[in-house]
């Protein structure tokens, strides 16, 4: 698989990553392993996870499989800390909270190490300064060899990211930010996506499948073991099957008919080649699932299809984003 730098960073990661936001709660830890397997046998290396997924069951489940089915040194371990899974709290990222974090992942993970380090999402009870902070000791203490943010507005990642760039010494760039982008939901190109490019960040897209949708397997209907069907991810399926998708939905199965691949295909090789993409990150429930993905390396959608999937699915932008200086 195609290595591609994170942002302006010596890192490298494989232009698809494994999410594991289903492991220990809808993937057990032989469908686990099936998928790691596959994953690194394809030349995938970025393996993303977070501290409160499956509430850390998921990060151990990795780490259980780490070196005994495939080397540590072999994969980009990213984690996340800051959410929290609090009633009168769903962020906390003071310094105290976010470094605490770590040191759980770590031990769960059973390393020394991550190699990307984020801030779930953007704390407004605390100082950025004082998260960003977080980021640094990180890295100085080893706990971490690269940082993000996760979840970050424009201004935020600009803010983040000027902040960073801008200490001198002691200091360490942001190198990538995580954001859900696929071709129904492309509202990171209004000011997030823009600013990654302009300060050098590395964009790493959640759900690039639209939850799923894009793969056309809701078209007559939600099928009974999907995501859609379940009473937890229901909600966070349904506002992509709506009339406006469905039209995004049979462009993507139309151009995967012209070119012999598959809707799934179509949509995450549009959104791997955005500019500013550095790896879309793939969730899967099954090994099968995860293959259906990984056999995306082999497609490149020719300039025409990508033009008309980009007309399609563009995002209605008004006022600031387009002619407001002829206003």
């Amino acid at each position: 698989m195609e290595q591609r730098h994170l942002g302006r960073t010596g890192l490298r990661v494989s232009r698809l990553g494994l999410g594991t936001l289903t492991w220990a709660r809808d993937t057990d830890e032989r469908g686990a392993a099936d998928q790691l397997k596959a994953f690194w046998e394809a030349g995938g290396t970025l393996v993303d996870t977070a501290d409160v997924y499956a509430d850390g069951s998921a990060e151990y489940l990795l780490g259980r499989l780490l070196d005994g089915l495939v080397p540590r040194a072999d994969l980009v371990i990213s984690t996340k800390a800051g959410s929290v899974l609090a009633a009168d709290r769903r962020v906390d990222a003071s310094r105290g909270h976010l470094l605490a974090a770590l040191d759980a992942s770590l031990e769960r993970l059973g390393t020394d190490h991550v190699d990307l380090w984020q801030v779930h999402a953007f704390d407004p009870a605390t100082p950025l300064e004082e998260s960003l902070q977080a980021l640094d000791i990180a890295v100085a203490s080893g706990r971490a060899r690269y940082v993000g943010v996760s979840g970050f507005s424009g201004w935020q990642l600009a803010k983040a990211a000027t902040w960073q760039s801008a200490g001198g010494t002691g200091r360490t760039p942001l190198a990538g930010t995580q954001m859900e982008y696929s071709l129904l939901q492309r509202g990171v190109e209004r000011e997030v996506l823009p600013a990654a490019l302009d300060l050098g960040v590395g964009l790493l897209p959640s759900s690039p499948l639209g939850r799923g949708v894009l793969t056309g397997k809701y078209r007559d209907g939600t099928p009974g073991d999907s995501r859609g069907a379940s009473e937890q991810l229901g909600p966070f399926v349904a506002p992509y099957l709506d009339e406006t998708a469905s039209r995004i939905v049979d462009a993507v199965r139309t151009a995967a008919d012209g070119l012999a691949a598959t809707p799934l295909q179509v949509a995450l090789a549009w959104v791997r080649d955005r500019p500013g993409v550095a790896a879309p990150v793939v969730g899967a429930r099954t090994a099968e699932q995860l293959r259906a993905s990984l056999s995306v390396e082999a497609l490149t959608l020719p300039d025409e299809i990508r033009r008309a999937l980009d007309d399609v699915s563009a995002p209605v932008h008004h006022y600031p984003d387009h002619d407001w200086s002829t206003l």
